[in-house]
């Protein structure tokens, strides 16, 4: 996971080469763990999360303190869990390894724990595409990468092919998600190579 990715002056994260936005979903609130310097390390925000063949970005209506966007790798989630409590509304938990600059320890950095919870409408559609994206992704990387590989490219993702799945996506008419038809076409085609860009925003 890293902190505050290229954004476009509108909020649309600012696409790395070969990256294909899946779906925008408004009205999240956003929670991760280990962040310093906010509230014990613990932050909480409301905004839009974006979800592409690369990863999942996550946009605050209101920046907090210096913090505005996460950037969250499809490849570095694991134990995701979709949650129904009865007196709360429905969530994904689960947890995220950071992005680690190339000349830092892996040691330095701690895995974060995350939770999305869906305070505006249903999730019938972010959920399924989320979990199948999340699990594509990883079939991808285990079939061209069969070794554990504790740093492995995030990158690598681009090549999923989801176009298949977004052909046969499943719209509940309760989830306010928007699904990408065709990709957004931003002011700029500025287009990210790598993570490592801009090391001093990383965790």
């Amino acid at each position: 996971m890293a902190v505050n990715p290229q954004l476009f002056p509108n909020g649309m994260p600012v696409p790395f080469v070969n990256e294909m936005f899946v779906l925008a979903r408004d009205g999240v609130e956003f929670h991760v763990d280990k962040i310093p310097g906010v509230n014990g390390g613990q932050l909480k925000a409301r905004g839009t999360i974006y979800l592409s063949n690369i990863r999942m970005v996550f946009v605050a209506s209101k920046p907090v303190g210096n913090i505005f966007a996460f950037d969250v790798p499809l490849l570095y989630i694991h134990d995701e869990k979709f949650n129904q409590p009865i007196f709360h509304c429905n969530n994904i938990s689960g947890f995220v390894e950071p992005v680690v600059p190339e000349n830092e320890h892996r040691a330095l950095y701690s895995t974060h724990s995350f939770k999305i919870l869906f305070k505006e409408g249903g999730c019938g559609t972010f959920v399924p595409l989320f979990i199948n994206l999340i699990s594509s992704v990883r079939r991808y990387n285990q079939q061209y990468n069969p070794r554990e590989e504790i740093r492995v490219d995030p990158l690598q993702a681009a090549e999923t092919p989801v176009d298949e799945m977004m052909r046969h996506a499943y719209v509940d008419p309760n989830d306010p998600t928007r699904i990408f038809l065709q990709q957004p076409t931003p002011e700029s085609q500025l287009r990210r190579r790598t993570y490592q860009s801009q090391p001093e925003n990383t965790l």
